[in-house]
């Protein structure tokens, strides 16, 4: 029989495998100014985007993740029956049930594996580390795929200049497994999360729900498109991003000069900025592709962290530090060494 008066010993844990996919349509600012009254240097001024990818009418969330979720297990060197769990954090599912995890673990095989969904909109890459770091950390899994998967451009209002010029789609995935334990070697070091219910007004799709279903009578009111506040946002997400970063750093005693990469929530370069100044964290320790494909929500920081991990700009025993704000509101961030 177990001794419950015996602290309980967490397993280490690591990522050991990353994967990125992104559709091959690009929707530049050029052709934004075709379709609302903004202008390519209107875009860049305000976000730093120059274009973002697209899926193809019949391309679903699953279908996005499949194909994230087949680049991190061939990155990690193992199967798909080699996985305990899937987690997926999305807010396009591809049903509202079932889950899309499910269909994801049917189109790569992962016959052993349990699955489920997260929303937790742009923190939920995070979200999901936060929760395979838990299963693995206490036992309860061995191998558990992390994907976050987002079709925006299914809830965009493309008559909004103000928030149809964010957005684009994509998908991003992470193998975790139980880890050494050993200095230098691949670890999780801590995560962190956050929320404020308080806000849910000022990023959401207000329509659709239970709370307010589409029908004949509202659907012109595009009420199941995103809607934001995008200054109160500005202000919320530099704000917990920062305290969520400095919270972790404090608990793990790392420095600025300790984090080799910081990898944000793509979302908006003033924000990235702002954050990251806050930190102390000078530019060319910053990466940065929204650019490419402007903010993908949860799927934003998964994939830049897989770009960042198969870049040059970070090496064996580097220390990435994520960190995501989004809807909810929610927070998160994440201590990767790899």
């Amino acid at each position: 029989m177990n001794d419950l008066t015996q602290p309980f010993k967490r397993l280490p844990v690591a990522v050991i495998g990353t994967g990125s996919y992104v559709p091959e349509r690009r929707l530049t600012n050029s052709d934004l100014e075709k379709m609302v009254n903004t202008s390519n240097e209107w875009i860049l001024a305000r976000t730093g985007i120059e274009e973002r990818r697209i899926a193809a009418a019949d391309e679903t969330t699953s279908d996005m993740a499949t194909s994230a979720a087949k680049a991190a297990i061939e990155n990690a060197g193992i199967t798909p029956e080699d996985i305990d769990l899937i987690i997926v954090a999305t807010i396009t599912p591809d049903t509202y049930t079932p889950a899309t995890s499910c269909y994801v673990q049917a189109k790569i095989g992962a016959v052993n594996a349990a699955a489920f969904d997260i929303s937790a909109a742009c923190s939920g890459f995070l979200f999901g580390i936060k929760t395979a770091v838990q299963y693995i950390g206490c036992g309860q899994a061995k191998t558990v795929l992390v994907i976050a998967s987002e079709k925006l451009s299914h809830i965009v209002n493309w008559e909004d200049r103000s928030t149809c010029v964010l957005f684009g789609d994509g998908s991003g995935a992470a193998v975790l497994q139980v880890g050494t334990g050993l200095d230098e070697d691949p670890a999780v070091l801590a995560t962190d999360i956050g929320s404020d219910g308080k806000l849910t007004d000022l990023l959401i799709v207000p329509g659709g729900g239970t709370a307010m279903p589409t029908t004949e009578v509202n659907i012109h009111e595009k009420l199941y498109t995103l809607a934001m506040r995008g200054n109160e946002v500005f202000r919320h997400a530099v704000q917990h991003m920062r305290d969520s970063a400095l919270s972790l750093m404090e608990r793990t005693g790392l420095t600025a000069d300790d984090i080799a990469l910081v990898v944000p929530h793509q979302a908006n370069l003033r924000i990235i900025n702002a954050v990251t100044q806050r930190l102390g964290i000078p530019p060319e320790k910053v990466f940065i592709n929204l650019q490419k494909y402007g903010n993908t929500s949860g799927a934003a920081v998964a994939i830049a962290f897989d770009e960042a991990r198969r870049s040059d700009r970070v090496k064996k025993g580097d220390i990435i530090l994520l960190v995501a704000f989004g809807a909810g509101l929610t927070w998160s961030s994440a201590a990767i060494r790899i």
